[in-house]
């Protein structure tokens, strides 16, 4: 791979082999969300697809050593985070600008506080609030499905996806 000479022109010096695993570990990772949801989720009015996996995506497939990238923080994060963006909502929600600022301040608060820091949170909290009335009809369903339960297939693919690598290891740590 190195042949192909990448790392020179890619800035932070990533050599191929890294941006192939990372590559294929977002197609793969957001890929079976994207499909589960729309065979099993969206027929019953639900999703297993939100923006904040993207972020996800970027840290546990692309920075497979941060400790914000690990198992605790992934899951953690986003499911504190989403339980903090409905009850914001359900107590702020009319007045729109005041549910999102309580939700994205109190669900990194929680993050800090438990240890499950994970910036993509902040944006789970967020999407509580502007989601829209398909989110906001699922109340207090949106840290189950699809938070945690995507959350988990993004760490189910992260397992075997990093640890094929033999210059990757993940988790560095579980807790």
């Amino acid at each position: 791979m190195s042949r192909l000479g990448l790392s020179s022109i890619i800035p932070g010096g990533a050599n191929a082999s890294e941006i192939i695993w990372s590559w294929l570990g977002a197609v793969l990772g957001i890929g079976l969300c994207a499909f589960v949801s729309s065979y099993l989720f969206e027929p019953r009015e639900l999703t297993l697809v939100i923006g904040s996996f993207g972020a996800s995506a970027v840290l546990v497939y692309g920075a497979v050593q941060s400790p914000l990238a690990q198992p605790r923080n992934l899951v953690g994060g986003h499911i504190i985070s989403a339980f903090v963006g409905v009850l914001s909502w359900k107590i702020f929600g009319d007045t729109v600008w005041l549910a999102a600022a309580m939700a994205v301040a109190f669900a990194m608060a929680a993050m800090l506080v438990t240890g499950t820091v994970h910036p993509p949170g902040g944006a789970t909290a967020l999407i509580a609030v502007i989601g829209g009335e398909q989110i906001h009809d699922m109340g207090f369903l949106y840290p189950l499905v699809p938070v945690a339960a995507g959350a988990l297939v993004l760490l189910a693919v992260a397992l075997v996806v990093n640890n094929i690598c033999p210059h990757r290891k993940y988790p560095l740590s579980w807790f």
